[in-house]
């Protein structure tokens, strides 16, 4: 086996290598292959799906419940406010610069160690899984929802995002909605009571104004927010349509379907919802990974931000190193003792676990 300091070296060597690798998501297959390289190196068979790769501890016993550990290689495209070459894996001052360094590169190689650590281990109380998945930051069809299939049913999971290693023990889900407005389209030299764009106005201040009765104590409200609007497309002709977009964050107090029939008995326009996967998610404060986490100074918090917990049904925590507030930002990076610190506390978390 080998020793923790080792596998760390390792890891940062692969984030570097990943983050020399374009990954945009669904176009992954190169940072797969490296992750396949990975698990070759050491000695764990493995399975791929499109670009997704994942593998399960050697001592797998299907009696057992399974834990997966989650995180994703694919990226957003770097924003225009880069001064570094996003895809040179720059080291300075500590920190370890390029795409996806923090989102989630530095989670991903981490759970990798962590997972190596814990391979050959014999009578484990949980099997391990761990699925180094894609098309995370587009919510795919070809991402963590489709290898679920392939899984056994699980237990619970550990869905590595930049969380400062604090234990996200909620995550909001997402609902967007296409919302079309509609009137009758005229001249704009002749009266028209049906216009659409007017219409739209107390459509927008409903978003704006209307509260869900019920708060979450992690996750808080729901949050609603009209984020783009479209109609007309010369200046003398009324539209027939104006249409909206609403971004919904979704606490953990309901479904999408119970915020979709909300909205449809209460908005005077068609509504059409892109997706009804991104649900929230949740763990409770007692489970045995949330007190392994609080037993050694972690605290608890509700994250108001997307990942792939969104497409399981199990008991799933959020956790890993980087920071939220630098994802997706320009010369995007990860303290280089973030990932040496997150892989020995994914360990220790888990050894916790295990002992319960």
């Amino acid at each position: 086996m080998k020793n923790i300091e080792i596998l760390t070296q390792e890891a940062i060597a692969l984030l570097k290598a990943l983050i020399e690798t374009p990954s945009f998501s669904s176009e992954e297959d190169q940072t797969a292959l490296l992750i396949e390289n990975w698990f070759t190196q050491n000695n764990i068979p493995f399975k791929r799906e499109n670009n997704n790769v994942w593998a399960f501890n050697q001592h797998f016993d299907a009696k057992k419940p399974t834990l997966l550990l989650n995180s994703h290689h694919d990226t957003v495209n770097p924003n225009q406010g880069y001064t570094n070459d996003p895809f040179q894996a720059i080291e300075k001052e500590g920190k370890l610069f390029g795409l996806g360094s923090n989102d989630a590169g530095g989670c991903l190689v981490s759970l990798l160690a962590t997972f190596v650590h814990f391979y050959s281990h014999e009578n484990l109380p949980y099997n391990l899984v761990m699925v180094a998945s894609a098309e995370e930051e587009s919510s795919g069809k070809n991402g963590l929802n489709s290898v679920l299939k392939h899984l056994p049913e699980l237990d619970c999971a550990i869905v590595g995002e930049p969380t400062l290693m604090q234990l996200a023990i909620a995550e909001k889900g997402l609902l967007v909605l296409d919302v079309i407005v509609k009137g009758t389209a005229s001249h704009a030299a002749h009266q028209n009571l049906d216009n659409s764009i007017y219409k739209a106005i107390p459509v927008i201040e409903w978003f704006n104004g209307y509260n869900f009765e019920k708060i979450s104590e992690v996750l808080g409200p729901v949050k609603m927010t009209v984020t783009q609007i479209n109609a007309g497309k010369q200046h003398n002709v009324v539209p027939a349509e104006c249409h909206l977009v609403v971004d919904i964050r979704i606490n953990d107090c309901y479904s999408n379907q119970e915020i979709l029939d909300t909205l449809r008995a209460n908005v005077i326009a068609e509504i059409n919802p892109r997706s009804m996967h991104l649900s929230a998610s949740s763990i409770p404060s007692s489970h045995g990974l949330v007190q392994a986490g609080i037993a050694l100074g972690r605290t608890t918090y509700g994250s108001p931000t997307l990942s792939d917990q969104s497409v399981l049904s199990c008991k799933s925590l959020k956790l890993g190193p980087g920071e939220t507030l630098r994802s997706h930002s320009a010369n995007e990076f990860i303290f280089i003792h973030e990932i040496t610190e997150g892989i020995q506390l994914y360990i220790n978390i888990l050894t916790d676990f295990f002992k319960q």
